[in-house]
């Protein structure tokens, strides 16, 4: 499934995350909303933190299993 897929993406590139959700918009499988709150995103701008997201799911998003992608990131403490 592809939700478990861009979950396990997400968990190893913010193993810090205290929040990490990737949730279905549409149940078709390929509009997502992820939600990542990480210490490791402390201090970034809301670009960079969104630019960390993209870049863990550079393959599946390459690849055309995520056609839209929404994101919510922020640092914690």
């Amino acid at each position: 499934m592809a939700v478990d897929r861009l979950e396990s993406l997400l968990r190893g590139a913010f193993p810090d995350a205290e929040e990490l959700r990737v949730e279905d918009r549409t149940g078709g499988g390929d509009h997502f909303q992820v939600t990542v709150a990480a210490p490791s995103l402390n201090g970034l701008s809301l670009l960079d933190q969104h630019r960390r997201v993209n870049d863990a799911l550079a393959d599946p998003l390459r690849d055309g299993t995520i056609h839209e992608l929404r994101i919510k990131t922020r640092g914690t403490t």
